[in-house]
């Protein structure tokens, strides 16, 4: 399956890319809107804050082209700053895509940000999450999504109180851990990604 990895000029785009190809996709970075909205899947990455990518994206209709998929029906995902895009506003500044309903707060907690490995709870429902209720996966953020639907929310870890690992709503799904820094654990998700695009 191809994976059009969308590049706002920010992110691990080398090891996810390296990861989606184990898992055995076949991802090509890329900048044109086009593509982003054609392609069989669409993953949306990166570091930094939701002002910047969503500045990045806006440059090359990218933006656009993920409305346009999440319209159609086409899976999408987003991967940290990636998930937090696909809200409505940040605490870092910015307005993210509005796909998801509800704001991205800087987290209540005595360490932040939350770097390092923590533990998945998730809800029994979901294909993305198969048989990773438990699992160890990888966290380097400041900044989670709050969603006004808690139905959308599919996982949670614990730091200081509950923080949103994971949310799906119809084709639009989103991680705050970073699959392609985690492990084992990282590679089921993007092993059920790929099954779950193809069935979307």
């Amino acid at each position: 399956m191809r994976v059009a990895v969308a590049d706002y000029g920010a992110g691990n785009l080398r090891s996810l890319c390296a990861a989606l190809t184990r898992a055995g996709a076949e991802p090509f970075v890329t900048t044109a809107a086009a593509e982003v909205r054609e392609a069989p899947l669409a993953v949306v990455a990166g570091v930094g804050h939701v002002a910047g990518a969503a500045a990045g994206l806006s440059r090359t209709g990218v933006d656009e082209a993920i409305r346009g998929r999440a319209d159609s029906g086409r899976p999408l995902l987003g991967i940290c700053v990636g998930m937090q895009i696909l809200f409505e506003t940040s605490d870092e500044g910015g307005q993210g895509l509005g796909l998801l309903a509800g704001p991205v707060k800087r987290l209540e907690a005595a360490r932040v940000p939350h770097m390092g490995w923590n533990t998945l709870a998730t809800r029994p429902e979901s294909r993305l999450l198969d048989n990773l209720d438990g699992a160890d996966v990888y966290f380097a953020h400041s900044y989670a999504a709050r969603p006004a639907d808690p139905q959308v929310v599919t996982a949670e870890v614990e730091h200081d109180g509950p923080v949103v690992a994971a949310v799906e709503f119809g084709p639009v799904a989103g991680v705050q851990f970073h699959p392609e820094r985690s492990g084992p654990a990282g590679a089921r998700y993007l092993a059920n990604l790929l099954r779950w695009s193809r069935s979307a």
